[in-house]
């Protein structure tokens, strides 16, 4: 964690579904917030975002990473399929929970299921953020290419950035290069060499420099 940096267990029950998760304060912030979320089989303690969170925190972005709210029901265990809208509101309400906080610029990223439900809220709501992070897009079901998961992108307008192992089962580079032509908005897709879907943050074998690398992306991106 950065010099003068904060981090604490989050809570706010007074929406349906309540928000759960960490919260991160900058030590000097830039204005502008972050909110994160999880895949199908993680939560919000998982590696990957909190390597993610601190990596932004240090930059000057308040930083909300947050449990679904399947999650939230039950500690383990995927999303049902009659979930996915009531975890697209709860995402909808970190949204507006963290713009009590910071009143700056707003971008929502997840990692899987977390991600592809952040796009398919902002598909639904134009103009709800100014960007979106995307680690791992969910493609297709392993080894089953023909079930693709982009019938919402063609509606997508906000600005993507997707950040893609080149050894993930659940799309490869070259299938997510064609899936996100259909994308109006900017997009720009960066590659993690030998990375799997868990984009080397499972086990011991950890990706340090991973979260700088996105985060100097994102900047670039949307500068």
């Amino acid at each position: 964690m950065s010099p003068g940096s904060s981090v604490e267990a989050f809570s706010d029950e007074s929406q349906n579904p309540g928000v759960r998760g960490f919260l991160h304060r900058p030590a000097q912030s830039a204005n502008a917030g972050l909110v994160l979320t999880h895949g199908a089989g993680s939560n919000s303690r998982a590696p990957l975002l909190q390597a993610v969170a601190e990596a932004f925190t240090g930059a000057g972005f308040t930083v909300l990473r947050c449990d679904l709210p399947f999650r939230q029901a039950k500690s383990f265990g995927p999303p049902r399929p009659g979930d996915a809208a009531f975890d697209r509101e709860g995402l909808k309400n970190a949204l507006h929970t963290l713009r009590k906080i910071v009143s700056g610029r707003m971008f929502l990223g997840g990692h899987s299921y977390g991600g592809r439900q952040a796009t398919m809220l902002c598909a639904a709501e134009p103009g709800l953020v100014n960007g979106l992070l995307l680690f791992s897009y969910p493609l297709h079901p392993p080894a089953k290419p023909q079930q693709l998961r982009i019938q919402h992108l063609p509606d997508l307008q906000t600005d993507s950035l997707f950040v893609h192992g080149t050894r993930d089962g659940f799309g490869s580079i070259e299938e997510m290069e064609a899936a996100l032509k259909v994308i109006a908005a900017r997009k720009e897709l960066m590659p993690v060499d030998n990375a799997g879907h868990d984009l080397g943050f499972k086990g011991k074998s950890v990706r340090t420099e991973l979260p700088a690398t996105v985060l100097a992306a994102f900047q670039k991106f949307f500068q």
